[in-house]
């Protein structure tokens, strides 16, 4: 298991984190994000999509539609699970089809413990921790292999 422990005091420095994230994901990685409501799940996404070559502008999140495709280095599927209440609703939203077309691209999921589940095993767990106003422990851990690089790049391994 492999682990890594980031303290932002910012917004641009959480930005900064997922931009160095998002430089390093291969295809088929799959990033579930947990933590409480304003904590920074969505910032980091828009900054994962940026290391992704996704203009920041176009990163939103997408609690009433569920699910945001961008096009960047690689297709980038934006899920925000916020608005389900059962792991049956992730079955009539069609997560398993989601994680087939994942394969290919990036997988970001913003209330991630709503379907954990149904998660694989080879995913970036990323969990949001609010310290202070502007100040967040951010963790990131995985047990697979496909983030090896990245945690190598952070100075985990």
């Amino acid at each position: 298991m492999y682990k890594y422990e980031f303290f932002s005091s910012s917004p641009a420095a959480t930005l900064n984190l997922g931009k160095k994230i998002g430089e390093y994901l291969q295809a088929g990685s799959i990033i579930a994000l947990t933590g409480e409501l304003g904590c920074g799940k969505t910032l980091l996404t828009r900054g994962i999509c940026t290391g992704l070559g996704v203009p920041p502008r176009q990163v939103n999140s997408p609690t009433f539609v569920l699910v945001n495709e961008y096009q960047g280095r690689l297709h980038v599927l934006h899920m925000d699970l916020y608005r389900l209440g059962s792991i049956e609703d992730g079955f009539e939203i069609g997560m398993m089809d989601y994680f087939s077309r994942a394969v290919s691209g990036v997988m970001i999921i913003e209330w991630a413990e709503k379907m954990a589940l149904l998660l694989p095993k080879d995913v970036l767990n990323i969990e949001f921790e609010i310290l202070a106003a502007r100040k967040r422990r951010i963790v990131l851990t995985s047990a697979g292999k496909i983030f090896n690089g990245l945690f190598k790049e952070l100075g985990a391994l």
